[in-house]
């Protein structure tokens, strides 16, 4: 019989393989939903991510309400959290988002479809990350976090409202169906949104399998003996750990992230090829490389600072609904905010 661990590395190929492909069709994206909805208002694809974030938190929350998943040996729901250093690096990444045109799985997705512009920044996100999360940059992470870190009493959003009052039967469902019930419904309310059977589609599958990753990693891999870490769904930390993977391979262990991180690009590229969408893009100028290294690495130093991208915070972390997890969201909104509007809004490329 399989080990709980190759049953976790298994299933973390099988939900990146699926993400690979509905990413290349739907163009799932938080960058380019904001984009989208803020520069030419249409918000089909914001409402694709608020469908996939709704229908995250409803069966991530129905998991951990029957005790089927622990969401508190999750990074997200730890005692103690630094908000300034999260939202710093939400700040960070968002801004990067823009930068390059995309966050780390979009890249993912755009590698296996021929673009080589995002294998750079496939590679420098990943540098960087491991430079903020165990090389140069590490110190000055460590010390801000140790300056500014705080352990509240309230952690999550169903502990608010047991504070507020609320009996602590009911906090985490009420939780759930208040803020998925929300987004559910702004994904719905708009006529072209309701049409559109493939983006509706794309923001269910997305949703589940933020779902399938915390099952996965929290039921498959309970392994009393050689536990998996409790994880689902995030690009920031696995693309550092697969680019030493690949380096490294003899002296390290596979696991979910590096095996995601494989699975969306073989989906994306299994995708493009059978649909004819695959075909080598490059950079248009030196100008263009420069702004996606730097958009990457922020994206790697700022995603390593906030524990996640706008999957592993935006979908992942918010399905758990830590308020560590909002926080860094609310800077990634933030620094998308300011990358495309305002004075330091980034002019948009020809290719995207």
């Amino acid at each position: 019989m399989p080990s709980g661990a190759n049953i976790v590395v298994f299933a973390g190929l099988l939900i990146g393989l699926i993400y690979g492909t509905v990413g290349l069709l739907s163009g799932f994206c938080l960058m380019s939903g904001l984009r989208g909805w803020w520069a030419i208002g249409d918000s089909r694809l914001i409402r694709t991510y608020a469908l996939a974030l709704g229908v995250a938190i409803a069966a991530v929350q129905l998991l951990a309400a029957r005790g089927v998943v622990d969401l508190g040996k999750s990074i997200y729901l730890q005692p103690s959290f630094s908000a300034p250093l999260m939202f710093l690096g939400g700040l960070l990444f968002g801004y990067g988002m823009v930068l390059s045109n995309g966050c780390g799985s979009r890249a993912l997705v755009l590698l296996g479809r021929g673009n080589l512009r995002s294998l750079v920044v496939v590679i420098v996100l990943g540098i960087f990350a491991q430079m903020t999360l165990k090389g140069l940059i590490a110190p000055g992470r460590i010390l801000l976090l140790q300056v500014s870190q705080t352990a509240p009493k309230i952690t999550s959003v169903p502990a608010l409202l047991s504070a507020l009052g609320v009996g602590n039967a009911y906090t985490r469902m009420l939780a759930a169906s208040l803020i998925s019930g929300a987004l559910i419904i702004f994904a719905f309310a708009h006529a072209p949104f309701q049409r559109a059977w493939g983006q509706i589609a794309a923001g269910v599958v997305v949703g589940l399998l933020v779902a399938a990753g915390w099952f996965a990693t929290g039921y498959l891999g309970a392994d009393d003996f050689n536990p998996a870490p409790v994880a689902s769904l995030t690009f920031i930390a696995p693309i550092a750990d697969t680019i030493q993977y690949m380096m490294l391979s003899t002296g390290l262990t596979l696991n979910f992230g590096i095996a995601t991180v494989g699975g969306v690009f073989a989906g994306s590229l299994v995708t493009a090829l059978a649909t004819h969408r695959f075909r080598w893009e490059g950079f248009n100028s030196p100008h263009h490389m420069l702004r996606s290294i730097g958009g990457a690495a922020l994206m790697g130093a700022g995603g390593a600072m906030a524990y996640g991208c706008s999957v592993g915070q935006g979908l992942t972390g918010l399905s758990t609904l830590a308020l560590s997890s909002f926080v860094a969201v609310a800077g990634i909104l933030a620094g998308s905010a300011a990358g495309l509007r305002g004075v330091l809004a980034v002019q948009p490329l020809a290719s995207a």
